[in-house]
């Protein structure tokens, strides 16, 4: 049988996907059933039961498979990243109005209408999807208002088509972001889960955890002994850890040192973390 890491392929010994029928042993084969995610953020638990690790996010507008549902838990797969896991049953609906825009700042409210002055209805993280289905301003500014009737500040999204030129520009925004293994949003957020996100916002979609980016993500390439060769945009990957270059010196990072999204020297993180962890185990350029 094919070898398959488990985080990206749904199978266990009494259940898996139907397309892997032959390439792993279980007791029976399902298709997943398409669903969404309608939480802010819904937890990517590593088993159906609430003190279980927690392995990721995922984001308000995520398409998903299901293969299993029961006990208040469902078993998915994220249709974007191909990340698979436990998530609460009530974070999950049908598919039903096509998302039309994308969060396009950290975080925003959602308000039950077009007023700013009304409670909160919720709130979102960049990368989290709407439909929209019109528009409305209330004393100037103006509203997206969504097919549920609820609406966002317009500005803070952008269309689905539209994508930031510079993915570094998006990281640096999450500067001061709460550190949160195994978060991928604006309110808390991992190594890995910027790189994501981040990307994802420049319009490339990548794989989730840092030891997939550093074997998937651009081209590998030796910056010298100095790091003379490294420029902005450059991934720089310890075991179990990946920065963003923001120039040829510094780098942007969410880290459990600062537990926050922070900017640092190259140089001391690499004295830093080699006191723990070692050196870099890799670069490579997007």
């Amino acid at each position: 049988m094919t070898v398959h890491d488990a985080r990206l392929h749904a199978f266990r010994s009494d259940l898996a996907d139907a397309r892997l029928k032959g390439e792993v042993t279980a007791e029976r084969f399902v298709a997943g059933r398409a669903a969404r995610i309608t939480a802010p953020v819904a937890d990517v638990l590593k088993a159906p039961r609430a003190d279980a690790g927690l392995n990721t996010q995922f984001l308000h507008g995520d398409d998903v498979l299901v293969f299993e549902e029961g006990d208040g838990w469902a078993w998915v797969q994220a249709e974007r990243d191909g990340y698979v896991g436990y998530v609460a049953a009530t974070a999950l609906d049908a598919r039903a109005v096509a998302p039309t825009h994308i969060v396009s700042v950290p975080r925003t409210f959602v308000y039950p209408g077009p007023d700013l002055r009304f409670p909160r209805s919720g709130q979102l993280s960049m990368g989290s999807t709407v439909a929209v289905t019109g528009a409305a301003e209330t004393r100037g500014t103006a509203y997206a208002v969504l097919a549920s009737g609820e609406a966002i500040i317009a500005k803070h999204l952008r269309p689905m088509t539209e994508t930031a030129t510079d993915y570094v520009s998006v990281a640096e925004m999450f500067l001061d972001t709460p550190y949160l293994w195994g978060g991928v949003s604006g309110f808390g957020i991992d190594c890995s889960g910027l790189v994501q996100l981040s990307m994802r916002m420049a319009g490339k979609d990548v794989l989730r955890d840092s030891d997939m980016q550093a074997a998937s993500i651009g081209t590998p390439f030796e910056p010298g002994a100095d790091f003379s060769g490294l420029r902005r945009g450059d991934l720089v990957f310890w075991k179990g850890h990946v920065a963003i270059m923001t120039d040829a010196r510094d780098m942007i990072h969410a880290n459990g040192h600062t537990m926050l999204v922070s900017r640092e020297g190259l140089g001391e993180a690499v004295d830093r973390i080699g006191y723990l962890y070692g050196g870099p185990t890799g670069f490579r350029r997007p």
